[in-house]
């Protein structure tokens, strides 16, 4: 089978099409053929030798999270899927037995990683961690949902947010800032995102955004976004000194959530506006096996329609990660069989 592996941790250049044995499910596995996987900013930092996950040695390295297709073949003891059913990979990697793992949520388990493997014809995935896709849910859609949009989900659950909240998204334009935007809107919360882009804030805005705020200056966006309201809560998935715009920004008592560090991984915050304000920062990875069935069902009903921007077959992966590192798309770019 092809697959489109990193050969060199040089950025988009560095992807190569190569050869591989088709794999063997076994107990407990299954083999998907992919017919789509978007790609995420956690596989750009990997490609662009900016993660401690993967270095040299592993090369040649396969990376790729959120796989759809239609299951090949299941090893033994699998009972949940078989050949045919039509499926979307959870990529969480949990130990199964710590505290996290038995009572939830399974995403703070302290042994976490993610599934690699997705952005090939083939995959072999934990069986455990598929789940059904509806046949009014097209694969390239629901490709989109795993990495970005369950992280959105689950910082707007853990921000505790109420219908008409005000919602403040810095970087709207990106997978999670485009998740959180629609998925907002979906349950009835107002959001303000930004971008230094006019032209991808107006799709933004058809996406559900109540305000927009064109800029990137920490100090230009204060004041602008100030003059929208006091946000209740904050997704904050770029880090550095957005984090401290928007512990700023939040009214007494608001919730910031971060995933994220694409702006930096240090931030400096107001000590005394943090307690004397009453406000909270949390942090947050991914979500849970629950929140992706939620949006799979989302999905079905028609409530929420992902944003997938472009999509590029598996022999132009490099330029789908390079369409990533220039930001020249609104939403997810997949990769397509």
């Amino acid at each position: 089978m092809r697959a489109a592996a990193f050969a060199e941790l040089t950025g988009p250049d560095g992807v190569s099409i190569v050869e591989q044995p088709t794999p063997e499910p076994g107990p407990g596995e299954a083999v998907v053929d992919v017919e789509a996987c978007s790609i995420n900013r956690h596989d750009l930092w990997i490609l662009e030798g900016d993660s401690a996950m993967v270095d040299a040695d592993d090369l040649p390295f396969v990376s790729g999270l959120d796989v759809a297709g239609t299951v090949r073949d299941v090893g033994d003891g699998v009972t949940g899927v078989a050949p045919g059913d039509r499926v979307l990979l959870c990529p969480n990697q949990t130990c199964g037995h710590c505290r996290f793992c038995r009572e939830g949520p399974e995403n703070r388990c302290a042994s976490f990683s993610l599934y690699h493997g997705g952005l090939a014809e083939s995959a072999l995935v934990t069986a455990d961690r598929l789940i059904a896709l509806p046949d009014d849910v097209d694969a390239t859609a629901a490709a989109a949902l795993p990495t970005a949009y369950v992280t959105a989900y689950h910082m707007l659950k853990l921000a505790d947010v109420e219908p008409d909240d005000l919602v403040f998204v810095p970087g709207a334009t990106g997978g999670v800032g485009v998740a959180s935007v629609q998925l907002a809107d979906v349950l009835g919360v107002r959001t303000v995102g930004t971008s230094s882009s006019a032209a991808k804030l107006d799709r933004v805005a058809a996406l559900g955004a109540d305000h927009t705020v064109r800029g990137t200056d920490p100090d230009d966006l204060r004041e602008a976004v100030g003059d929208v309201g006091e946000p209740d809560a904050v997704v904050n998935h770029l880090g550095g000194p957005y984090t401290d715009l928007g512990l700023d920004l939040l009214r007494r008592g608001g919730r910031m959530v971060v995933c994220g560090r694409t702006a930096g991984g240090r931030s400096e915050i107001d000590i005394p506006d943090l307690f004397l304000g009453h406000k909270r920062v949390i942090g947050s990875t991914m979500g849970t096996q629950a929140d992706l069935q939620r949006l799979v069902d989302l999905v079905a009903a028609g409530d929420l329609s992902p944003a997938v921007d472009e999509t590029y077959p598996l022999a132009e992966t490099g330029a789908a990660f390079a369409a990533m590192r220039d930001r020249e798309t609104v939403g997810k770019i997949v990769v397509t069989d």
